[in-house]
């Protein structure tokens, strides 16, 4: 399939900086290729009304860490600044990650972070290149392992906020607490499963006396999800693993849902994709654990999920394809033109959509 057909012009203007404030007074375009009118502008504080009793809304509980890393690759007395974009653990001491320079690292070379000077678990964090990858890929064994790791990490890194984002605005204190769901509790992810950041507090409690439940399940979000698509066909495209994981209880839940009638409404591609990853062939949801690379494109045929609550996303990029293959790429394209005409924010603190599946 070729990859220009999800293209299209996207004022630089509407991309947002900041999320909203309160963050459940974000915009939400609800799209029903079903329908007739197919859109209907709404707000987040409406899902509520937009729901029905006995419905389950499945949050990514996955919580960022601070996976970008400054550093300076050391070879005998010549070093060159490096910097490095975690995006999954393969150990207790080794990362898979995106370096930058990547064509000046090689394997066997020492990368260090941080301030020289400081003790480790204060300042400077020490890692070898192990495996050196396309794209700037690389293997990273650090010096330390486990929890001592994930502390030295978390003293010397910074939240990755994402290309459009940053490159635009230096990351800053705000972002640590805005760029995390209110319910993220798994450490892991590089990349924040933006649909949930719009949730609240008072928004949970709205939802819990319409009767709409809540379940949890968990993927890290790697930083392969920034990477554009620079094949021309889709076919060509190499998606990257992500980590994840559905305990016994959760699949348990979502299928006595199911059973009764109630639908399933992800938020977020990334709680989508592993529900997807983990469903049955014949629509059941079975406990799971284990790394995907699914890439949905049009074509697909969903197993499980009915709803998709998510955000407005990049063009020519896979989660731009997923939710063309959820609603149909028509009503996709019809709904991106109606949200750049009105005004909505985009990516990762923009605005949100609610997606019914095309039957």
């Amino acid at each position: 399939m070729r990859v220009d057909i999800f293209d299209f012009d996207l004022p630089d203007e509407q991309i947002a900086l900041r999320p909203a404030s309160p963050r459940d007074a974000a915009r939400l375009l609800v799209v029903d290729p079903d329908a007739e009118p197919e859109l209907a502008d709404r707000s987040v504080r409406d899902l509520a009304d937009l729901l029905d009793p006995g419905d389950v809304l499945v949050f990514n509980d996955t919580k960022v860490i601070p996976a970008q890393l400054e550093g300076s690759r050391i070879r005998g007395e010549n070093t060159v600044s490096v910097s490095v974009t975690l995006h999954m653990r393969v150990s207790a001491s080794q990362w898979k990650a995106f370096a930058k320079p990547g064509k000046r690292i090689k394997q066997g070379d020492r990368i260090q972070f941080g301030h020289a000077g400081n003790a480790c678990l204060a300042g400077t964090l020490d890692a070898t290149i192990l495996e050196k990858g396309e794209a700037g890929e690389v293997t990273l064994g650090f010096d330390l392992s486990g929890p001592a790791l994930d502390e030295a990490i978390a003293a010397v890194g910074h939240i990755p906020l994402p290309p459009y984002i940053a490159s635009k605005r230096p990351e800053d204190d705000r972002d640590r607490a805005d760029y995390q769901t209110i319910y993220a509790r798994e450490e892991g992810a590089v990349a924040a499963p933006t649909a949930g950041l719009h949730f609240t507090p008072e928004l949970f409690d709205l939802l819990g006396k319409q009767g709409i439940e809540r379940a949890f399940v968990t993927l890290h979000v790697g930083a392969g999800t920034f990477l554009p698509v620079k094949a021309d066909d889709t076919a060509d495209h190499l998606m990257h693993y992500e980590t994840g994981f559905i305990d016994a209880a959760t699949a348990r839940q979502l299928n006595e849902v199911k059973a009764r009638g109630g639908r399933i409404v992800c938020v977020g591609t990334t709680s989508l994709r592993l529900l997807e990853s983990a469903a049955t062939d014949d629509g059941k949801m079975r406990e799971w654990s284990g790394n995907t690379n699914i890439f949905i494109t049009p074509g697909y045929r969903f197993k499980f999920v009915d709803l998709l609550m998510t955000n407005f996303h990049l063009p020519r990029s896979t989660l731009f394809m997923l939710v063309s293959a959820f609603s149909g790429l028509e009503t996709m394209r019809a709904a991106y033109a109606h949200a750049i005409k009105t005004g909505y924010r985009f990516y990762s603190y923009g605005d949100t959509s609610l997606l019914k599946r095309k039957i």
